[in-house]
Order: structure tokens, then sequence, then C-alpha cells
């Protein structure tokens, strides 16, 4: 299994398939996704070949994601290829949800296993608010049919924004009170082209698990592949409240996952000052030689990010790796 020097084992890899994306997200893309080329994404041989290395150095889980991931029109075929990889257990999706109905069968055919949907707001005015779209019925529905597909792993994620949903930490709670998903709250990150937005709208997550240790919330230990998130459950609540803190202290500590870009550069930070084009192994098929190129440069990862510095690398807007 891939090792950094600080002992942390990796397990998990985040695969964009695309950093097009269809919604305009206040804290990510306010003015929706601009490119003036054609955006560069892995051929499926290409993404095949990744998969097989990162198998062979330890990956068990491996998250697609965007920009939006269904805006991809392979996006079935690469569900296939990670879930015909030996070694990979789970497939995980993160989406927007937006027109995902249609598609989710095809992709639970696939090998799916795990889905996160995006819901910033339970209110259809503020979710429009956030996103710049009108389809928060839509999203919801998405979940009612991920669990009649035989979805087991089925999770909520609500960016804190201080603005718009700060205060709707009792509406969200009521939504799983008997919906057996994960609504995870995730702090607002700090990227290179949102400063002003940052310093007006972020919430610390530490005030969330305050209120939710007061109110008989019990933190639940982490499973071997779980990411970053602290969750929690309550004997009253079917559901879960996940919780991510990157400003919190050691939030680094348990890192445990690598991304990999649209256009095939890996990403040992989401917040790093590098990336390292794989393609030269990707074009080649050489599984063996990108897997003995991940076990060094893993090496290289550093402790921590800098984002208490102000400092977000090269991460331009979460779109680039989707989070």
């Amino acid at each position: 299994m891939l090792q950094d020097s600080f002992n942390r084992k990796f397990n998990y890899l985040r695969l964009s398939v695309t950093e097009v994306c269809n919604f305009k997200c206040n804290y990510c893309l306010p003015d929706g996704y601009k490119c003036e080329t054609r955006p560069t994404t892995l051929a499926l041989a290409q993404t095949h070949t990744l998969l097989r290395a990162f198998a062979m150095v330890g990956t068990k889980k491996v998250r697609l994601t965007g920009g939006e991931p269904t805006l991809r029109k392979e996006l079935p075929d690469i569900v296939a290829l990670c879930n015909d990889t030996p070694g990979i257990e789970s497939v995980a999706l993160t989406s927007n949800g937006y027109r995902l109905a249609q598609k989710l069968p095809r992709l639970v055919d696939a090998g799916l296993t795990a889905l996160n949907l995006s819901a910033d707001s339970l209110s259809p005015y503020t979710f429009s608010q956030i996103t710049g779209n009108n389809s928060l019925d839509e999203v919801l529905r998405c979940i009612d049919l991920a669990f009649e597909l035989g979805l087991k792993k089925v999770k909520l994620n609500a960016v804190l924004l201080k603005q718009y949903n700060g205060t709707q930490l009792t509406q969200f709670l009521n939504f799983i009170k008997d919906k057996p998903v994960t609504f995870r709250f995730i702090e607002l990150m700090r990227t290179l082209d949102n400063a002003a937005y940052f310093n007006a709208q972020h919430v610390s997550g530490q005030s969330i698990r305050t209120t939710l240790e007061k109110s008989g919330w019990q933190m639940q230990p982490k499973g071997p592949d779980a990411g970053p998130a602290v969750e929690f459950c309550h004997p009253d609540y079917a559901g879960q409240v996940g919780l991510i803190m990157p400003y919190s202290k050691d939030f680094c500590a348990s890192c445990n996952r690598l991304r990999v870009s649209a256009d095939g550069k890996l990403h040992l930070c989401l917040f790093g000052d590098a990336n390292d084009d794989l393609t030269p192994w990707l074009d080649d098929g050489d599984v063996t030689g990108l897997a003995t190129y991940l076990s060094n440069r893993v090496l290289t990862k550093w402790q921590g990010h800098q984002l208490h510095l102000g400092k977000s690398g090269l991460t331009r807007h979460l779109a680039m790796l989707g989070g």
C-alpha cells in the first residue's frame, strides 16, 4: 500500500472525470464554467491503466468527481472499469444530482456502490441562490431512487455559508430524522479566486460540532476507507451527521486519499503547489512503471496544507478537482 514519510497509508483515489460543471455555485463557479479551449480528459484506455496502477499499490476505493461527472458521456464505462479492476472494492460518485435520475440505474448496473449529492440548502429559494439552479426537488428524489436501486451508502453534502445556510441546522437535522442518509457539512475553503467571498461567508465547523454534542450526538469511529469527515449519530435519528473541517487542528493527520485531475495530473494534496503529469505512463499502458512512480512520489507528500496561512496552492476553484 502507498505510504508516505509520516506513516499515512493511501487507499483512496479521487478521480476527476471532467472539470466542466452545469451549476453556478456562488462558492465555486459564480459565473459558471468557462473554458477557452476544449477541456482534455483521459481516454478509457488511459483510465484503465491508471486504475490498475493505483489498485496495484493498494487503492480500494475510487470516488468519481468533477466538475459535474454526469456530464461525461462515458461515465458508465468509467464506473464499469473501476468495478472490474481487481482490488477496487468501492466505486463512489459525487454529483450535483441534476438530471441524474435518468442515468442512475445504468450507473448502478455498471457497479456504482455509493452516492454523494450536493444539497447546500433544503429551502428551494436558498438552494437556487447558492447554485443558480432550481432543481432541489429533483436532487432529493435521487435519494429514494438510490435506495430503490440497492445503494447502501447515500450522503448529502452542504457547504457551510454564513449568509445562506448558516442558520438552517435544524432544518437539515429534521430531514435525516427518518432518512438513513448522512448529511455532511463542509467548511468553506479558501481558493485562489474567492478571498472576499471566503471572508464574508466562512463558518467554523466547530460551532456545529459543539451544538451537536450538546444535543446528544455521539462521534463515531472511522472506517478503514473513510475520508476526513468526523461523523456523529443520535439514537433518535435514522441518519448521521458528518463534519469536514479543514481548518481544524490535525485535519491532515488522517489523510488517506490522492487526487488525479481529468487531464491526468496527480495532486498529492487538494491545496498543493505542484502536480505531476501521469500521461507518459498512461499513454504507454505502463501499469508497473506508474505503480512504482506513485510509490516513490507519495514519499514527498507534505504533512499538511497551508490553508490557515491563506495559501491554496494551485487550486483556482473546487471544480478543478471536485474537492
